[in-house]
C-alpha cells in the first residue's frame, strides 16, 4: 500500500487542528507541519468539500475540525483527498473480473479493501493523538514482524 503525501499532508494537519482550540490558519497549520502552503490549501479545500473541515474568512478566520476528533476516521481522511481506499488500475475491486487462471482475482482485491477498511476505518484522530488504539489494531502493531521489512 502507498500512502500518498495528499493523504500524508491531510492526516498530520487534521491532527494539528484536533490538537488546537479554535481556527488555525493555513500557514500556521502548513508552518507546523512542514507542508508547502498551496499544497495545503488544496487538501484542506478538499477536507472542507467532504465536511471534515469548516472554514472562517476574516482575521480571526482559519480552519478547524468539523466534528470531535474522536468521529473522524482516518479512512474519511484518505477517501477525501485520495478518493477509494483500493483501486486497480482505476476500478474499484469488485468492478475487476478476469478470465481463466486469474479469474478469483477480484475476491483477493476485495479482501484487501476489507482490511485496509478494518484498519483506517477503525482508527480516528483522536486514536492517533492519544496513541491508544483499538484492540484488533494493537495486536497488529505487536505481530512479531509487523516492523520489519519483507
Amino acid at each position: 500500500m502507498n500512502v500518498s503525501t495528499r493523504v500524508e499532508y491531510a492526516v498530520r494537519a487534521l491532527l494539528y487542528l484536533a490538537a488546537q482550540p479554535g481556527s488555525s490558519s493555513v500557514a500556521a497549520i502548513a508552518e507546523s507541519q512542514n507542508i508547502p502552503r498551496k499544497f495545503l490549501a488544496a487538501i484542506l479545500a478538499d477536507l472542507r468539500r467532504d465536511g471534515l473541515v469548516t472554514s472562517q474568512r476574516g482575521p480571526a478566520g482559519g480552519y478547524q475540525l468539523a466534528e470531535d476528533p474522536s468521529e473522524v476516521s482516518i479512512g474519511e481522511i484518505f477517501r477525501a483527498v485520495d478518493g477509494p481506499l483500493a483501486r486497480v488500475h482505476g476500478l474499484r475491486p469488485h468492478e475487476t473480473s478476469y478470465e481463466d487462471l486469474a479469474s478469483h482475482l477480484p475476491e483477493l482485491w476485495v479482501a484487501l479493501r476489507v482490511a485496509l477498511r478494518q484498519v483506517l476505518d477503525d482508527v480516528s484522530l483522536q486514536d492517533v493523538l492519544s496513541g491508544r488504539y483499538p484492540e484488533h489494531i494493537r495486536q497488529l502493531l505487536t505481530a512479531p514482524d509487523a516492523w520489519q521489512n519483507r
